[in-house]
């Protein structure tokens, strides 16, 4: 099955960051974000991706192309351009770059990779290019299968500024979908909310139903009325990188607390 990376956006709340490369090029560690979100899905045996690219795509094309170069020691011909690789540090990952627009939304973007899914696949996954957690990718496949809906989001608890999911307990479907909910409640009451961060499983049927020019997240309100989008309710940690102080508090993590980092 084939993951799709939003790798689109201008990253605007971070220009610190962005100004002079995309953000899923914005380094974790030693190594750009998209690289330890496509390790998550990959630990899981699956390593096929397509990058949606836009803003300053060319970048993230230039990095993997140049990617075992970068990671390598080699030995140069400079008369006939030969090249003898020592090591090989490189993942073996499978990488589909897609142009899906400098201004496109993540509904087009997604729409403008769908002639590049399996056609013997009936479902694909989709994650943003800026979220990582310690997401059991198989259980939320495995979840995904079992409820047979047409969308299956994963639901973490950080704050409040993402779109917020209202789920049946008894079904596990969302009932309603929040993309800015408005609360008054404590604390206490707020941290019992689920909110959208990602790692989500479609049947191919979604990318019919997402109209042009719009966002992934317009579908799910309507997918919830008709019960047609589980909520994987993932029991463990999630961040995301959104502004220069996330990419910060994601760097100390890396070296205190890797809870993402599944992989040996």
């Amino acid at each position: 099955m084939k993951t799709i990376i939003l790798c689109g956006g201008t990253g605007t709340r971070m220009k610190e960051e962005t100004e002079f490369r995309p953000k899923p090029l914005v380094q974790v560690g030693d190594m750009p974000i998209i690289w330890h979100i496509m390790k998550i899905y990959a630990h899981y045996g699956y390593n096929d991706f397509i990058l949606a690219l836009g803003y300053k795509g060319s970048m993230i094309k230039d990095h993997f192309l140049n990617w075992r170069n970068f990671l390598s020691d080699f030995t140069v011909n400079t008369k006939t351009n030969e090249i003898t690789y020592h090591n090989n540090g490189c993942d073996e990952f499978k990488i589909t770059f897609v142009e899906t627009g400098a201004d496109s939304l993540t509904g087009e973007r997604i729409r403008r990779c769908k002639k590049y899914l399996d056609d013997d696949q009936e479902n694909f996954m989709v994650t943003y290019g800026d979220g990582v957690g310690d997401v059991d990718i198989k259980s939320l496949v495995d979840f995904h299968n079992n409820q047979n809906t047409v969308g299956t989001i994963t639901g973490v608890r950080p704050s409040n500024r993402f779109g917020f999911l209202n789920i049946d307990e008894t079904t596990k479907k969302a009932k309603d979908f929040y993309q800015h909910k408005i609360t008054i409640n404590e604390a206490a009451e707020q941290a019992k909310d689920h909110v959208n961060g990602g790692f989500m499983v479609f049947k191919k049927e979604a990318i019919d139903l997402i109209p042009e020019n719009s966002m992934i997240e317009s579908i799910f309100a309507p997918l919830a009325e008709k019960g047609e989008i589980s909520v994987y309710a993932h029991p463990g940690k999630w961040k995301c990188m959104d502004t220069h102080k996330e990419v910060e508090e994601l760097n100390e993590l890396w070296i205190k607390d890797p809870f993402w980092k599944t992989w040996n």
